[in-house]
């Protein structure tokens, strides 16, 4: 059975009654109304394919309406029936953007003929309008099998087992982990192991957007919705449609736009901004926050409602600096890449290179390693990368030093050593303000202007 609505407009009801019982045998949803004012109801409030419009109404004149139907909904294709027939007539309709003009009576054959032809070209209409709306939030790497995949350690080896069980349900699934652990490319993966990976994976990350501008970027709106709206537009519960919808940051949501998303969730249903319209949701939701959700909760920011409808599957990912046997394998893949990326031929890390990389803590995790991979790859002179290449010559020198030596060296000197590290890493974090450094080791502004004097470090 057909499921496309179609709405007559049609003040005869002779005429009315055998339009509509005619498509419905033929499998179709059909409105039949009188008058524009009726119309003008059915169209803020349901989703309608097609229209069959009279040229004369009791309320106003149809040509009139069909105008004001081209600008409001440009991709519902009319079709115009009178018992005025002309050629001039059919011209005009046609002018002012009615799909087709039929004269009454109506041939229902031709008229069938007509509404099938109609659907098909407005349904094409519509894929090309919404693929080049989603080609506005795509990439180029989002049209690439998603890379950067690498598991050597138990841990990530753990949530790609996890990805692949839950991968194939249609479950919300809740990405938690630091800032730079990958949350975007395993949410990538779960789409393309889905049975939704030919469909569009669209994403947005909902702290880099106003509130006002992130509830018109989720819902879409209608012309004249709000000022600036001059033309209808979709929002990303349609564009991703068939695929996969990635929210980042979900923490970030408001809440007066969280208890519209716990709706979606609830119905699979929403309304653009300044429309009555219910439009159906057909997406998979995944979401992702390096913030603790439940904290948030009890901090009254975050609802406890839709953490649930959000959390059915949690994946995970651990830092970087608990997972150190990936941070080889990664640095390998990160070199390959930019290497290509700027013509070079770099083969390797030197030894020092790598022990600095194994004794860094990695605060910024694998977006952190990439960046100084790529800015060693630009640096390096040689096939080598050095660790003054990757940005992490003396701080991590003097880190690990202390780290691993301290041990063999006499008390007095050890205690020194260590001292002067910490009061040096201190000025660093506190980016020279003594006060602050002071308060980060503990100890008075006088006491750390006397070390600084007596270690040389520009008191």
């Amino acid at each position: 059975m057909k499921k496309e609505n179609l709405l007559i407009i049609e003040d005869e009801k002779l005429q009315r009654e055998i339009l509509e019982d005619f498509l419905k045998k033929k499998g179709y949803h059909v409105l039949a109304v009188e008058n524009l004012k009726e119309a003008e109801k059915i169209l803020q409030g349901r989703e309608i394919n097609l229209i069959l419009l009279d040229w004369r109404l009791p309320d106003g004149d149809g040509l009139s309406f069909l105008e004001t139907l081209k600008s409001e909904y440009p991709l519902i294709p009319v079709i115009m029936i009178t018992a005025f027939a002309s050629i001039e007539h059919a011209v005009t309709a046609m002018k002012k953007g009615a799909y087709h003009y039929l004269a009454k009576p109506v041939n229902l054959e031709e008229l069938l003929l007509l509404v099938e032809r109609a659907l098909n070209e407005s349904k094409l209409t519509k894929e090309v309008y919404l693929l080049k709306e989603r080609l506005k939030y795509l990439s180029r790497e989002e049209f690439q099998k998603v890379e950067g995949i690498i598991a050597e350690s138990p841990a990530m080896q753990k949530v790609l087992t996890l990805v692949n069980k839950v991968a194939e349900t249609q479950a919300p699934v809740l990405i938690t982990g630091e800032s730079g652990t990958g949350k975007e490319v395993i949410a990538k993966l779960l789409h393309q192991l889905s049975p939704r990976h030919e469909g569009p994976f669209i994403k947005i990350n909902c702290a880099a957007i106003p509130e006002t501008l992130l509830e018109a970027e989720l819902f879409g709106y209608e012309k004249g919705a709000f000022t600036g709206a001059i033309q209808s537009k979709p929002g990303l519960f349609e564009l991703a449609e068939g695929g996969t919808l990635f929210l980042d940051e979900i923490g970030e949501m408001p809440l007066s736009l969280q208890a519209k998303l716990l709706r979606v969730l609830q119905d699979n249903t929403f309304r653009r901004l300044g429309s009555l319209r219910e439009l159906t949701v057909n997406l998979r939701l995944v979401t992702a926050t390096n913030r603790d959700l439940q904290k948030m909760i009890k901090d009254a920011l975050f609802r406890e409602d839709l953490y649930w409808r959000l959390n059915v599957i949690n994946i995970h990912i651990p830092p970087l600096r608990e997972r150190k046997e990936d941070i080889l394998p990664l640095a390998k893949f990160f070199i390959e890449k930019f290497n290509k990326k700027y013509g070079k031929e770099v083969k390797e890390l030197s030894k020092e290179a790598l022990s600095a990389l194994f004794q860094h803590s990695f605060p910024g995790n694998v977006r952190e390693l990439e960046n100084r991979i790529e800015r060693g790859i630009i640096l390096a002179e040689g096939a080598v990368l050095t660790r003054e290449d990757l940005g992490l010559g003396e701080e991590t020198s003097k880190k690990g030093w202390v780290g691993e030596d301290l041990w063999n060296l006499p008390l007095e000197e050890a205690v020194e050593r260590l001292e002067k590290s910490r009061i040096k890493e201190a000025m660093e974090k506190a980016k020279g303000v003594k006060v602050r450094a002071a308060e980060i080791l503990g100890i008075t502004e006088r006491m750390l202007r006397y070390k600084l004097e007596k270690y040389g470090l520009g008191g």
